[in-house]
Formats: structure tokens, sequence, C-alpha cells
């Protein structure tokens, strides 16, 4: 009689310099927490910006039933990449400086315990969305935010603490821009410290723009945020913590399903955390429920 092996395959994707570190020793920690009598799991590791979706891309042509990424929003974002619209499950082990999509989900910090939520299978499927036709999946922005974003990619160190002072460092300085915006066919046109094009709630460090942002609704939710004078950052800034910040009127939420945004100049952009470089027209499109996640 023949045995018939039940056990999935579960590719775990490696980037050994993301974040802050917490990632090292992973393979010995796998192999400890994952349920080996439910689950064949194997390690590759990438070397160079876009691996990770080439890795993901040939597993789920393949049939592997769960790609994991251990590494920051970035890292999430290329293994994103090349699963949606298949089968293939996405894990996440934070292992960031921001880790915004997992704190959404409720992925806990602890790498140990974002491998024990792998071995329950729970999945949920979620948007995402594009930006001239390249991927997020957590938020993207323009203006402010994607300037620091550029600043803290080449900062050498990571973490919060320097997220922070470059944010405090660029603040004073940072000059709104003009954007014309078409939301859904309505015209608007707004001066605008930055705009966020927000999937979940979370920019990342348990900070929140738009509490109410939901990944599985079909839209994406244009966070418009105006420049507050530098002295009431102190006051309103904790806000971001405290998950009120949109209470404030210096923020204006607007849902959508497509949005073309026009500026002056074409220049930086993020796309969940990563900067890129775009030109003066942008369109964002949603595609609805095309990723599955494992969540708790």
């Amino acid at each position: 009689m023949t045995n018939l092996k039940t056990e999935k395959r579960v590719l775990f994707i490696v980037n050994p310099i993301s974040g802050i570190g917490k990632q090292k020793g992973v393979e010995r920690m796998i192999a400890e927490r994952i349920d080996q009598t439910r689950y064949i799991p194997s390690v590759v590791y990438t070397n160079a910006p876009g691996h990770a979706t080439e890795i993901s891309r040939k597993a789920a042509q393949d049939g592997v039933e769960i790609v994991v990424a251990i590494g920051g929003d970035g890292t999430v974002n290329e293994a994103a990449a090349g699963l949606v619209g298949t089968e293939t499950a996405l894990a996440i082990v934070p292992a960031g400086s921001g880790n915004g999509l997992a704190r959404h989900l409720k992925i806990p910090m602890n790498l140990k315990r974002a491998i024990d939520i792998i071995n329950k299978g729970k999945t949920l499927k979620i948007d995402t969305a594009t930006i001239n036709d390249q991927l997020f999946v957590n938020v993207a922005g323009i203006g402010f935010d994607a300037s620091v974003a550029k600043k803290f990619a080449i900062a050498g160190k990571r973490g919060f603490s320097t997220y922070l002072r470059i944010t405090a460092n660029s603040y004073k300085d940072y000059e709104p821009r003009q954007y014309t915006l078409i939301i859904d066919g309505k015209v608007i046109r707004r001066r605008a410290l930055l705009i966020s094009f927000a999937n979940s709630s979370q920019f990342g460090n348990n900070t929140s723009i738009d509490p109410a942002a939901n990944v599985s609704d079909g839209y994406i939710d244009v966070c418009i945020v105006g420049k507050m004078p530098f002295w009431k950052t102190f006051f309103l800034g904790p806000l971001l913590f405290l998950k009120k910040f949109d209470q404030t009127k210096y923020v204006e939420i607007i849902r959508a399903k497509e949005v073309i945004l026009t500026r002056k100049k074409g220049k930086s952009i993020h796309l969940d955390g990563d900067p890129k470089i775009m030109g003066k027209e942008l369109t964002m499109k949603i595609s609805p429920l095309s990723l599955n996640v494992i969540v708790p």
C-alpha cells in the first residue's frame, strides 16, 4: 500500500540584512518551532533587491503552499509580488524596522511566536494595489514620508530611533507641495505635506494616521496630511501612537479604488517603505482580495 504524504511545503525567504538583525539563527528557530508533522520547511536567503520576488514566483509556480517572508516591509513587498493572484499563501515573520503589515494583522513581533502562527494555517484574503504598475501591500506615499524613506534607506543604521531622527531633522525645512487628484472620477486639488495610500492601518512602528483602514474592504484609503506648525508636533505627534491622529484637522481621508495623481515634477515615492523615483503622473489601482496571507 502506498503512503501518500500530506505535509505542506513551506519556503522561508530570509533577508539577511533586513532591519536590526533579529533574523539571525533563523534556521535553528524554524527547526525548533515549525510543526514538521504538517509542514516540510526549506530556507533560502536573498542576495539582491528583487530576489525575493523571483524566489516567491518560482515557489508559486512549483505549487509550494506557503511562502514566508522573514524581514521588514520591503521583504514582505517583494515576496508578495510573486504571489499575487496565486493560491500560495504569504506568511510573515517580522524582522524589520517598521513591520507595518505584520502589526496590522496582529502577527507577533517575536519571531518564535510568529512561526507558531504558521503552524495554525489560518488564511485571510487581502487587497493589494499598484502605483504605475508597481505593487504595494501595506502603505505607499508621496511627499514628506517619501523623502524620509529615501534618507532612511541610505542612513546605514536601521531602527525606529534613526527614522525618528531623520523625520525630526527634515520636518522644519520641508515645504508642502501642490497635488491634483482624480479619485474615482472626482477631481480635487490639495496642498499637502504628504499623501499616503493606505491599505492597512499601520505606517509601521505602531503608528497610524488611518486606524480604520481595512486590508480586505476593496478600497485604498487616500490620506491627505497638511503641515502643522513645528511646535504642535510635540503635542499632536503622540496621537500617531494613540491611533487618534486622523481626528485632527490636519488629516483628510478619502476611500478610493482608483486614483490619478499629478504633481509638478517627478520625484520620490515610497512603496511599503522602499523609496522609488517616479514621474509627474501616478496611477493607483486596487486588486481586491488578490493575496492569501497567514494570520493569527
